[in-house]
C-alpha cells in the first residue's frame, strides 16, 4: 500500500513490519491541523494495508510528539468553530487506534505530551528511551484532557494516580512511568531499537490471526469505555477552549511568563 497523501507522517517497511514516524513541521512534532487530520485516518489505512502485520509508531528528531502546536491552539481560540470542527477527528484518532487489529508498538524516542501521550498509551506495547518524558499537561494550557487522556490513564494506572497526573499536568520520566505501570519498558537510548526489535520479533513469531484477534478481544473493553467517555470529554474540552483562562494559559506559555488566572 502506498501512503502518498501524508505530509506529517513517514512510512518505512522492514519486511512486514511498518514503521510510522511522526514528522511534524516543528522540532518537537507539535500537532497542527494537517497532522490532526492525518492521524484521524492513518490507523484505518494501516488496518487496510496488505503489506504489514505489525506497526511501530515513533517520532522524528528529539521528540515523539509534544502535543498541540501553540499557533494552532491560538487559531482555535480566535475561531472556536475550528475546534468544534476537529471533534470528529479527535474521536477517530482514539477509536482508530483501539480498532486497529494489527499490534502496534510505540517506540517512545522522546517527549510525549498531551495528544502525543495519548497516541503512545493507546498503543499495545510502549518501549521508551529512559530519558524520555511523558505526561498530559492539557490543564496547563487551559484544556480538559479530552483527546484520550480521560480514557487511557485510569485504565493503565488506576483512578487515584491518573487523577493526580491529569489534574496537575505533571510530566514524568520513562523509568517512573514503568514503575507506575503506565508503559512497558525504559532502556538507554542506544538500546531502544534492539528492545523494540526484540518485542516485535516475539510477536511476529506467533500466528498472525491469533495475535490480531487476541488484541481485538482485549480492546473490546477499552472501546466500550472510549465510546462512553469520548463525547463528554471532547465536549468539555471544546467548552474549556472558550474560557478566558484558556487564552491566558496559551499567552503565558508563548510569552514564557507565569500565567495570571481569573477563574473565568
Amino acid at each position: 500500500m502506498q501512503f502518498h497523501d501524508y505530509e506529517t507522517l513517514r512510512f518505512e517497511y522492514r519486511g512486514r513490519v511498518l514503521r510510522v514516524t511522526i514528522a511534524g513541521k516543528s522540532r518537537m512534532n507539535g500537532v497542527d491541523a494537517r497532522m490532526h487530520e492525518e492521524l484521524a485516518r492513518v490507523f484505518a489505512d494501516l488496518q487496510r494495508d496488505p503489506d504489514s502485520d505489525i506497526i511501530v509508531l515513533t517520532g522524528a528528531g528529539p521528540a515523539f510528539c509534544a502535543g498541540g502546536d501553540m499557533a494552532w491552539f491560538q487559531q482555535m481560540i480566535d475561531d472556536p468553530t475550528k475546534f468544534r470542527g476537529i471533534a470528529p477527528e479527535a474521536k477517530r484518532i482514539i477509536m482508530g487506534l483501539l480498532e486497529l487489529e494489527k499490534p502496534i508498538v510505540c517506540r517512545l524516542n522522546g517527549a510525549a505530551a498531551g495528544l502525543g501521550a495519548s497516541l503512545a498509551l493507546l498503543c499495545d506495547v510502549i518501549v521508551a528511551d529512559e530519558t524520555a518524558q511523558i505526561g498530559d499537561p492539557h490543564v496547563k494550557v487551559g484544556l480538559v484532557a479530552g483527546d484520550g487522556g480521560a480514557v487511557m490513564w485510569p485504565q493503565l494506572i488506576g483512578f487515584a494516580r491518573a487523577k493526580e497526573m491529569l489534574l496537575t499536568g505533571d510530566m514524568m520520566r520513562a523509568r517512573e512511568a514503568v514503575a507506575m505501570g503506565l508503559i512497558n519498558h525504559a532502556v538507554p537510548a542506544d538500546q531502544l531499537d534492539a528492545k523494540v526489535d526484540e518485542i516485535v520479533g516475539k510477536i511476529q513469531g506467533n500466528p498472525r490471526w491469533a495475535v490480531r484477534w487476541t488484541k481485538t478481544a482485549m480492546n473490546v473493553t477499552l472501546r466500550d469505555i472510549a465510546n462512553k467517555v469520548n463525547d463528554a470529554a471532547i465536549a468539555y474540552e471544546m467548552l474549556s477552549n472558550m474560557m478566558r483562562d484558556r487564552q491566558e494559559a496559551v499567552s503565558a506559555f508563548v510569552e514564557k511568563r507565569k500565567p495570571n488566572y481569573t477563574g473565568e
